[in-house]
């Protein structure tokens, strides 16, 4: 049974992605009412996933400094005072402030992010990718109420379309931190470690390391990149319906999260680079639904399977993560991983729109294959390399068999 501290992440995870949803389901709406130009209409979720990008390597500074249950409180307060400054946004019908607001709300989901961490490090080494799994789980849930909330509630104040939904927003973020205000100290057996702390430099060249996050850049940027450009494609330039587009995209959601409902046993049972070998195998087949046809269940399928893919590559790699550092130095080897896997989002979002339209869906998907083979490499050959433990008697790090 997990620890008190997974079920609050989960909890927390839950809030935090139903935050993240009304603001994406929100923004683009929003942007095209109150955008001066129309091509500007995106620019506030763009500048969202830059926010998580901008905040990674702050967010692990700050967590190392005064702990994860401190950086997690603050940066849920950051993102009120954001949900409060947006309500103040649309009121005015200030775009920039808007988009300045999301800023602020992207730099929670960069802490959001870490969750995931700070489940790994409240479990047995047994139980970690169950815990990882159990936390994105709770992303099936926030995208279902997000969503739902924005819409029922946009109309609730009388300072414009959606006000009211910001304004739950803002109390949402508020419940994160009533939530993680019971979340006990982590300390991931740090006082069972002694020795040097190495530095990133150290950390970084290590295979296990850098396959993780290759993995994590692929699953992340693969997954943005056919995500943001499918509405294009498929109703934009191939005439689906809206109804038809949103079905697509809610489906995929759901795919993304809801297998963690058992990566982690499968992670468990199988290893973790035949997991990620099999997440890389849907992406692939995902690819190439999408070169063979337009139709509506060519879209749906592949963007199923692009979720599933996703979320093995995705957690796979987190699990292969954890096993590359020593407790001291997690704060900087995670930081700089999400700082590069969650930039490589950001680029990927921010270049899709531009590249559909002045390429085509084709090349797009022609794109991914050789990132998905690339990254099908370095896992073929992460099972060679063994798998740190640490004697806590002594301190010296000892190799062990390999656990893929």
């Amino acid at each position: 049974m997990f620890s008190r501290n997974v079920i609050l992440l989960g909890l927390s995870q839950i809030l935090a992605l139903t935050g993240a949803t009304i603001v994406f389901f929100t923004g683009t709406i929003l942007g095209t009412e109150m955008a001066p130009i129309p091509t500007l209409a995106t620019l506030s979720n763009a500048i969202l996933v830059v926010g998580v990008a901008i905040f990674t390597i702050p967010a692990s500074m700050m967590m190392s400094r005064y702990g994860r249950r401190f950086g997690f409180m603050a940066s849920a307060l950051m993102a009120c005072l954001g949900a409060i400054g947006a309500l103040i946004a649309i009121w005015q019908d200030n775009f920039f402030l808007f988009c300045a607001m999301m800023l602020l709300i992207g730099g929670n989901n960069a802490f959001a992010q870490q969750y995931r961490f700070a489940a790994a490090e409240s479990v047995s080494e047994a139980q970690v990718s169950r815990a990882i799994s159990t936390v994105l789980l709770a992303g099936v849930i926030g995208g279902f109420l997000g969503p739902q909330i924005a819409r029922l509630t946009k109309d609730l104040l009388p300072y414009g379309e959606y006000t009211g939904s910001y304004a739950i927003l803002a109390v949402i973020y508020l419940l994160v931190m009533l939530t993680l205000a019971f979340l006990p100290s982590i300390r991931a057996q740090e006082e069972k470690f002694i020795g040097p702390e190495r530095p990133l430099s150290a950390i970084l060249v290590q295979p296990r390391y850098m396959i993780a996050v290759l993995s994590g850049v692929v699953a992340y940027g693969v997954m943005s990149l056919l995500m943001t450009a499918t509405p294009i494609s498929m109703h934009t330039i191939h005439g689906h319906s809206l109804e038809a587009t949103a079905l697509v995209i809610q489906s995929h959601v759901v795919a993304m999260y809801l297998p963690s409902l058992f990566t982690g046993s499968l992670i468990a049972r199988l290893g973790t680079s035949r997991v990620m070998g099999m997440g890389i195998l849907a992406m692939f087949t995902c690819v190439a639904i999408d070169l063979v046809g337009s139709q509506i269940y060519n879209y749906w399928t592949a963007l199923v399977l692009l979720g599933v893919g996703w979320n093995f590559l995705f957690v796979g790699g987190t699990v292969l993560l954890t096993q590359s550092y020593f407790p001291p130095e997690r704060f900087k080897a995670q930081g700089f991983n999400d700082f590069t896997v969650f930039g490589a989002q950001a680029l990927a979002s921010l270049s899709a729109g531009a590249l559909v339209f002045s390429t085509s869906w084709r090349t797009i998907n022609l794109i991914a294959i050789p990132l998905l083979f690339m990254v099908l490499v370095a896992v073929l050959f992460v099972s060679r390399y063994p798998v740190r433990t640490v004697i806590p008697e002594s301190g010296q790090v000892q190799p062990t068999g390999s656990q893929d």
